[in-house]
């Protein structure tokens, strides 16, 4: 009985930051794949490690740490196709903070708005703004599409060691 309470105390954290890191997947308040890593961890440590073992739970860790350059990457590559500052990819991730706060258009805008504004204040130029915040939003969602195919194949591997 007292195996079965710690294994519950457990889960329900384990389900929860799971839930939590996907989410942080896609929006850039959250860290998404250190609390995805975590709640994997902790699903592992509810069955004191049966099933999953170290090896999984270090090719988790690199898929996370994955995510982290792949970011960085894709929002780079994005914004240097199309002549984006520094400053432009600040707002685009400024625009994609504030842009979760008016749903789907707002995360699907803000990104742009943010990366044009942030242009702006390098170059007055209005079409090389507009030209900067396109490259930089599509970085960043780009980045966004490759750490929810990393954070699937987390849970994927995490699936395949746990019911093998």
């Amino acid at each position: 009985m007292e195996e079965l309470s710690l294994q519950l105390l457990l889960l329900v954290p384990a389900l929860v930051l799971i839930a939590l890191g996907v989410a942080g997947l896609a929006l850039p308040a959250l860290p998404g794949a250190p609390l995805l890593f975590a709640g994997l961890v902790c699903a592992a440590w509810a069955e004191n490690f049966e099933y999953v073992g170290s090896w999984t739970i270090g090719i988790l860790a690199v898929l996370a740490v994955l995510t982290y350059l792949v970011d960085v990457i894709a929002g780079a590559m994005g914004a240097k196709r199309y002549g984006a500052s520094g400053r432009a990819i600040a707002g685009a991730t400024v625009g994609a903070i504030v842009g979760i706060f008016f749903g789907l258009l707002g995360v699907l805008l803000g990104p742009f708005l943010g990366a044009m504004l942030g242009e702006l204040t390098v170059t007055k130029e209005f079409r090389s703004s507009a030209k900067a915040g396109y490259g930089a939003a599509v970085g960043l969602l780009l980045g966004v599409a490759f750490k929810l195919s990393l954070a699937f194949a987390m849970l994927g591997v995490f699936g395949v060691a746990r019911w093998m």
